[in-house]
């Protein structure tokens, strides 16, 4: 009997999830950690960062190519990079999550506490607004995939949404003025955080298969889903930075803040604050939630792990007890740990390890493969010098 040869996936339907992956929390902290450079500066930071991404996202997916089926990133570097490069990249991987949920619970903490507020008129600590937050979306994670999977795409609708009535409503009260504003010196500290927000990167192993390996087609799927990206981060930039005065900013970087506290604090309270604050909040569930999920898989795995009720009950409580400690004891820790993920956990995950795979596969093991980055080492150096540069500021 014959039979049919599996479908490929989508070209659209890939570009979208590399997309999604990358919109998210990380935009709340953008414009606080580059209001002082300005946006003609965070402009260049943006391409260089998203330029940087998706040529490491590229040379990962030609180390997928080489073995042609679906396998974690830490396969990847435990055949390529041995043993030991097993061992750094599970433990970078776990820096980078708890890195993450941190940030994320952190923020949670005040957007839960100021919806509550404008709800009911009640004043709860930061500490509870996290607490309720964990438990409550904790508790759909403990329902599994689908559970999330169907609860994630109603939040992916409200948080497009809200991102358009943000722009399209709040063009109008954006100063031209204020973007003037530049300061080379300052482009730097943003950079992290930029970087961070471009992670699509432990999608690329599904990618691969469900493209069935098509060379032009994976390109085209991690170049226009980045960009996309790219274009929704530099319109959040122009209209956060063209509202919100300098000067809250440097508060709100002082206290750890999201970007729509400070715009809260710049406009008062108007139906522009309450968009974005939406916004955020949407923003933050999504992203809580595909980290999450991620990790708990991440720990399942590598704990060896069942995930029966006690097991689940477990992994969440690995995956979530840590940072809603470290949350509680620095409740302005946002972007400090976004800071990190970025310019420690991303960099070197998704920069300096596929750089070094490519590196031993093309020309220590001679695997063959479609070169799908040119340039050869010179290339492959600028990548990881760039990303031991990035490194570096993080202790100066």
């Amino acid at each position: 009997m014959d039979t049919q040869p599996v479908k490929q996936g989508s070209l659209f339907g890939g570009i979208l999830l590399v997309a999604g992956c990358c919109i998210g929390a990380g935009m709340l902290g953008l414009p606080v950690l580059s209001a002082a450079a300005g946006f003609q500066p965070s402009f260049f930071v943006f391409f260089v960062c998203w330029l940087f991404m998706v040529t490491t996202g590229l040379l990962l997916l030609e180390v997928n190519l080489w073995y042609g089926k679906e396998i974690s990133i830490i396969t990847m570097a435990e055949r390529t990079l041995g043993r030991y490069g097993k061992i750094a990249t599970w433990s970078v991987f776990l820096f980078l999550f708890y890195s993450l949920m941190v940030a994320y619970i952190a923020a949670s903490g005040s957007l839960v506490t100021d919806f509550i507020e404008q709800m009911t008129g009640a004043q709860i600590k930061a500490w509870i607004g996290s607490l309720m937050f964990c438990i409550l979306f904790g508790g759909l994670i403990y329902m599994g995939t689908k559970a999330v999977d169907w609860f994630n795409r109603l939040l992916m609708l409200g948080l497009i949404l809200f991102y358009a009535l943000l722009v399209v409503l709040g063009a109008k009260y954006v100063n031209p003025d204020l973007l003037k504003h530049r300061d080379w010196s300052a482009a730097t500290w943003v950079i992290p955080a930029v970087i961070v927000s471009f992670g699509f990167h432990n999608l690329v192993p599904s990618l691969t298969t469900y493209m069935h390996g098509n060379i032009r087609s994976l390109k085209l799927i991690i170049i226009i889903g980045s960009v996309i990206p790219l274009f929704i981060y530099l319109m959040w930039e122009w209209l956060i930075l063209g509202i919100v005065p300098l000067s809250e900013f440097k508060l709100a970087l002082d206290q750890g803040e999201i970007a729509t506290h400070a715009l809260k604090n710049a406009v008062g309270f108007s139906w522009i604050v309450d968009i974005a604050e939406a916004f955020a909040f949407f923003a933050i569930i999504t992203s809580f939630l595909s980290v999450a999920l991620s990790f708990v898989d991440f720990l399942a795995d590598g704990l060896n792990v069942k995930k029966t009720p006690s097991g689940k009950i477990f992994l969440l409580a690995l995956v979530l007890g840590p940072p809603f400690i470290l949350a509680l004891i620095y409740p302005t820790i946002f972007l400090m740990a976004l800071n990190y993920a970025g310019g420690f956990g991303a960099v070197i995950l998704f920069g300096i390890l596929p750089a070094l795979m490519v590196w031993k596969g093309r020309y220590y093991q001679h695997l063959p493969f479609a070169q799908i980055v040119p340039g050869g080492k010179p290339v492959l150096a600028i990548v990881i010098l760039f990303a031991v540069w990035v490194i570096g500021l993080q202790f100066f």
